[in-house]
């Protein structure tokens, strides 16, 4: 049977995750707010790449403490849940505060990305 990866190996590690995260998801936020210039590029760039650091690094943290306390049928559905609800509300506000033009096109792929990475990674904790 195969051993599942280790914590330092780079699917488990923290600082990869949250690296992929801030890079990819901040690009996506420019690339969404391409029609409005540089400015509100980098403006979503910058808001988006360091909500989906957090964001990444709060959801596996929380991923792994529920994980190790949560028990019966409903424990590995119930922390990705409350992760795909609470990030909605975060990133749809942080985004309209900040004056984010296309709020929508913006948290659109961040919070389904943020969405299967917490059912994943949830589902590979079942498995270990």
């Amino acid at each position: 049977m195969a051993q599942p990866p280790s914590p330092t190996h780079p699917l488990r590690a923290t600082v990869g995750h949250v690296a992929f995260a801030v890079v990819a998801m901040g690009g996506w936020a420019a690339f969404a707010n391409r029609d409005h210039g540089l400015q509100a590029m980098g403006l979503a760039f910058a808001a988006q790449g360091l909500l989906s650091g957090l964001i990444t690094l709060l959801i596996k943290r929380w991923l792994e403490w529920a994980h190790a306390r949560l028990r019966g049928p409903a424990a590995p559905l119930l922390p990705p849940l409350a992760s795909c609800a609470t990030v909605a509300a975060l990133l749809t506000g942080v985004h309209t505060a900040v004056g984010t033009p296309e709020v929508l096109a913006t948290v659109a792929v961040p919070w389904t990305v943020s969405t299967l990475y917490a059912f994943a990674y949830a589902l590979s904790l079942e498995r270990k």
